[in-house]
């Protein structure tokens, strides 16, 4: 009898093993037509494996010699400065290397509440809330703060975090056109008979390096009792005359609601994010925020790192104060050579090229001639728009830049996107 069930059941498995197996053999193909997909249409994204610290100079795998890297996010050179690395090494020797918790259970230690509060500071803020990352914080912003009765208008280019952070909430949704303060002030007379609005924009937009006309931005929202939220991930530490961001930039401070931002970028670029605001916010934030409440703690050599790197922005606007001419120097020489150069004195400068075959051609002609750069082209950016996105930081020297402007003029010609 127990040989007889043992058999039946051995061969009721077997029907359901080749299933399995043809639903497996289904998904490869269909995955596989995907990929194929991609790398036809050229828009297929390579991951360039880099053998050293981040920093204005790079060593990667494959290539010889030092590489002059223009596509970071260490907007300030903080990545690898010496007194930021210190300070994680110190932090990971006395609060180890991580928590093993989430904030509310064990997860807490004196130097997340000192960041949160030293945020809280430099934005002139009164409260601040620390996250795995700004995509986190932007996705656990809005569901937490808004219900069915209330409107949310965002700028239609607004960052996929946004994007997304906004799709988890129940609240009425409006978008209206890239910095089109006509269209913004409609849609707001149209939301009036909501209980709260808010309007949602990047300060900095990654792609385009264009900058948010916040003072028509608020000035709408006071008008039409909205309240103001705004990204600064590529804003934070190098904008305005302080670092402070586009609030700061354009003077209206006092007159925006929530600020979220990143750790990632500019200051010390390891990891984290936060949203600052008003201290009911961020009280309701640590109650019902999903991804504050179900990830783990940032590690305190990420909070190291982090903190120490606002202590050196806070000290001085020395490197803030470099930023300004040397973007300028990069987009004036490129622009002189042909090239069409998007954005308003930015260090984000995307060289426009149009077709993504073309955009990844060049960035990979670029790192032949030691120049790290990579092209961006659907579904990162719109179809026809592919583009170079080049980042300057305050740690490439005069010379670096025209390295760089010569080797994409060089490039430029020899595929034909200048004469």
């Amino acid at each position: 009898m127990w040989a007889g069930r043992a058999l039946h059941a051995a061969l009721s498995a077997a029907p359901r093993s080749r299933r399995a197996q043809s639903a497996l053999t289904q998904l490869r193909g269909v995955l596989e037509e995907e990929l194929e997909a991609i790398r036809g249409a050229g828009t297929w994204k390579s991951e360039r494996v880099i053998t050293s610290r981040q920093g204005p100079r790079i060593h990667v795998d494959g290539v010889s010699g030092g590489i002059l890297n223009f596509c970071a996010n260490n907007y300030l050179g903080l990545s690898s400065h010496p007194e930021v690395i210190q300070a994680g090494l110190q932090a990971l020797e006395e609060f180890g290397a991580g928590l093993s918790s989430t904030r509310f259970i064990c997860g807490t230690q004196s130097i997340h509440k000192d960041l949160e509060a030293k945020i809280a500071r430099f934005h002139q803020r009164e409260d601040a809330i620390l996250y795995p990352s700004c995509f986190d914080a932007n996705a656990g912003l809005f569901e937490a703060l808004l219900t069915p009765q209330d409107a949310v208008l965002s700028d239609e280019l607004n960052h996929a975090s946004i994007i997304d952070g906004i799709r988890l909430c129940k609240a009425h949704k409006y978008r209206y056109h890239h910095l089109d303060m006509a269209d913004l002030e409609a849609k707001l007379q149209e939301a009036q008979k909501h209980r709260l609005r808010l309007v949602a924009t990047d300060g900095a937009f990654s792609m385009d390096g264009d900058i948010a006309p916040l003072r028509e931005i608020c000035h709408l929202a006071s008008r039409y009792d909205a309240l103001v939220f705004v990204d600064e991930c590529h804003a934070t530490g190098f904008l305005g005359a302080t670092g402070r961001g586009t609030d700061e930039l354009l003077g209206v401070t006092d007159q925006v609601t929530i600020i979220n931002s990143t750790l990632g970028k500019a200051l010390g670029g390891a990891s984290g994010g936060y949203t600052t605001g008003p201290e009911p916010l961020v009280s309701l934030l640590r109650q019902r925020s999903r991804p504050y409440l179900f990830s783990n703690s940032l590690p305190p050599a990420v909070v190291g790192c982090a903190s120490k790197a606002l202590d050196l922005l806070m000290e001085s606007n020395a490197i803030v104060q470099t930023m300004a001419a040397k973007t300028q120097r990069f987009r004036s020489k490129m622009e002189a050579a042909g090239f069409t150069i998007l954005g308003a004195n930015h260090p984000i400068c995307p060289v426009m090229l149009g077709d993504a075959r073309l955009a990844s051609c060049m960035a990979d002609d670029m790192l032949k001639r030691g120049i790290f750069v990579i092209g961006f082209s659907y579904p990162v950016v719109p179809k026809g728009k592919a583009r170079i996105r080049v980042q300057i930081s305050a740690v490439h020297s005069e010379e670096d830049i025209d390295r760089c402007v010569e080797a994409f003029v060089e490039v430029g010609r020899l595929h034909g996107a200048l004469p």
